[in-house]
């Protein structure tokens, strides 16, 4: 495991023109993938061609993705999307940090479950021993967003929550992620719903950035590198969970921040980060080799 530093709130982002201004000082990335490497409509082919120069020159690339699905589902939306397969090597979602705790607590026996998300999330627990119930019939609350995240907000589920309260559920959240980008509107995700349910007293379990058992996984995942680059465009999540492991983080400011990475220089964005308690090595608007 790498040594953790923390971060230094003392020293400003390098503003980049191109990844290739840093790339020879690592040797994996771990680059987040809504923000960075598609819209949730299309990918961004300059940021796909970074990942695959690196992956050429300098060595893995390893996805780091707060999607509430396994492997599979993601891989199809990439082709969806376009985003090409030969710009990574794996991929690790909290999608199945969740899975493999919906697993352990079936080997104890099939498990009723709350499914709090739309439809297309059931691959994360689909084959597993468990039963999605109704509220009130449930042992624990699997949370991977909003049933419609296109009209909804958090505002609507206050007495879904406070059911869920009142039951004693644990909600296991399987995507820590406040807000995403979709083809460039903002829309809330599972995050959200946590964070409104801590608020009423109710207990959550988290998986993806950026808490550190998913860091584990990914680092496994990048082949015994010495010395990897963190990539992402969220602060609270990928910025924060790559200080907390130790890891030089390039911060994209094109994503869920939008005009508050306005004016984009070194000391505006040292103060943004500041603001969150974070640091980031450098910058850049878009990730382009």
């Amino acid at each position: 495991m790498l040594r953790r530093k923390a971060p230094d709130m003392s020293s400003s982002p390098q503003i980049l023109s191109g990844f290739r201004e840093i790339a020879a000082q690592y040797d994996a990335l771990v680059c987040d993938v809504w923000g960075v490497l598609h819209n949730g409509v299309k990918a961004f082919a300059p940021a796909c061609d970074a990942l695959k120069r690196f992956r050429a020159e300098q060595g893995p690339v390893v996805l780091l993705s707060n999607a509430p699905r396994p492997e599979a589902d993601l891989k199809a939306q990439f082709a969806k999307f376009g985003v090409p397969h030969d710009c990574y090597d794996a991929i690790v979602t909290s999608g199945i940090a969740a899975r493999a705790d919906l697993a352990g607590r079936a080997e104890k026996g099939r498990v009723r479950m709350y499914h709090l998300g739309p439809e297309r999330d059931r691959g994360v627990f689909e084959g597993l021993a468990v039963d999605c119930v109704d509220l009130q019939d449930s042992e624990v609350a699997l949370c991977t967003g909003l049933f419609d995240d296109d009209v909804e907000t958090p505002d609507d589920y206050s007495d879904t929550l406070a059911e869920m309260k009142a039951h004693g559920l644990v909600m296991i959240c399987a995507n820590p992620d406040f807000v995403v980008q979709r083809g460039g509107v903002l829309v809330y995700c599972a995050g959200a719903l946590a964070e409104a349910y801590e608020k009423i007293g109710g207990k959550v379990t988290y998986y993806g950035k950026p808490h550190a058992a998913i860091y584990k996984l990914t680092l496994a995942a990048a082949k015994g590198a010495k010395h990897p680059l963190a990539i992402g465009d969220g602060l609270k999540t990928d910025i924060r969970g790559a200080n907390a492991a130790g890891l030089d983080a390039l911060f994209i400011g094109n994503g869920i921040h939008g005009e508050h990475v306005e004016p984009f220089t070194p000391p505006h964005l040292s103060e943004l980060f500041a603001s969150e308690g974070v640091s980031a090595r450098a910058a850049m608007r878009t990730l382009v080799w």
